[in-house]
């Protein structure tokens, strides 16, 4: 009798074991981070290929599948100034298999301009990490007279609306440098959106357009080949790797401080100890020597977060921009 009850109780344990693990198959997103993953991760970086965002996310998807055994699969989708990309990021299936590098262009800046976006930065994505706060060069191209932003203000303003310069979309973070350039200067330059940095930058070097505000990470080569002049650094300090260039704010425009920033997203509703697993990983390479030392040698600064950090930090910079957008009265086109 005694074994018979035995019997029963570790033959109902199976069963209920059996019944657990074909719930958890049945549902999206359910695996428990102690296997994650099992399969290929899918990175969307909401750009075209040749730009900044593939610069940091080609350095640390290798270092993912080092650690994780699965490929690191790297989808482009560029256009909009990253909205595309981002939309479908935030629809994807909350498993932890899509992630999102995202950029401060399309994350905080566009929601403060556009209402009618199709995804909502802070509810449709769940923060992973911060991954670099990257200083904004002002390039211009050699034919330019201009060597400074003083003699460039000077060169707009006597010719008004008859200079061009780039970006990688309305809206864009690029974009809205230069419109706060233009606001706290009084120059007149004329816009002409891309659909990434790659295409922008091609046609900065062949003089199609005239200059832009861009990531260092993107530009540095053809600025110490000579193929493009730097004239000014958009952060508030001087960055480390070129310190000889001074910063738009000790060059005549006090108070102007433009930056961008890049980080990881899941989609809404991702597991929260996956989402841990993948902060802790991408922490962990962030602080890797080689890593940091590729980074900072190109301008950019690692600056991992927690996620709640992140959250956070996207918080603060949404409310400065719409303070900024506001002062300068800036609207897209």
């Amino acid at each position: 009798m005694r074994r018979a009850l035995l019997f029963c109780a570790w033959a109902s344990s199976v069963v209920l074991a059996i019944s657990a693990a074909r719930a958890v198959a049945q549902v999206p997103g359910a695996m428990p981070a102690s296997v994650y993953p099992v399969k290929p991760l899918r990175v969307i970086v909401p750009f075209a290929p040749g730009g900044p965002s593939d610069i940091f996310v080609r350095a640390i998807g290798p270092k993912l599948t080092e650690a994780w055994g699965q490929p690191v699969v790297i989808d482009n989708r560029g256009g909009a100034g990253g909205v595309i990309g981002i939309d479908l990021a935030a629809r994807a299936a909350p498993d932890g298999y899509t992630i999102l590098l995202g950029a401060s262009g399309a994350l905080v800046i566009n929601p403060a301009l556009n209402p009618r976006l199709p995804y909502d930065s802070f509810r449709d994505l769940a923060p992973i990490s911060l991954v670099v706060i990257n200083p904004q060069l002002l390039v211009l191209h050699p034919s330019l007279t201009a060597n400074s932003v003083k003699e460039l203000v000077q060169l707009a303003k006597a010719k008004p609306g008859q200079i061009n310069y780039a970006s990688v979309g309305a809206g864009s973070s690029p974009h809205m440098g230069m419109e706060m350039f233009k606001a706290m200067t009084g120059a007149n330059f004329v816009h002409v959106p891309y659909k990434g940095t790659a295409p922008a930058l091609t046609e900065l070097l062949g003089g199609q357009v005239s200059l832009m505000f861009t990531s260092m990470a993107t530009v540095l080569p053809q600025v110490r080949a000579g193929k493009l002049k730097g004239i000014a650094v958009g952060s508030g300090k001087r960055s480390p790797a070129v310190p000889e260039i001074p910063t738009v704010a000790e060059s005549g425009v006090p108070g102007f401080d433009y930056v961008t920033w890049f980080a990881f997203y899941a989609p809404a509703g991702t597991p929260a100890d996956i989402i841990a697993k993948l902060n802790k990983e991408i922490t962990r390479i962030l602080a890797d020597p080689q890593i940091a030392k590729s980074f900072s040698s190109q301008g950019a600064e690692p600056s991992p977060t927690t996620p709640a950090g992140l959250a956070s930090y996207m918080r603060d910079e949404h409310e400065r921009w719409k303070r900024v957008i506001k002062s300068a009265n800036i609207k897209i086109e």
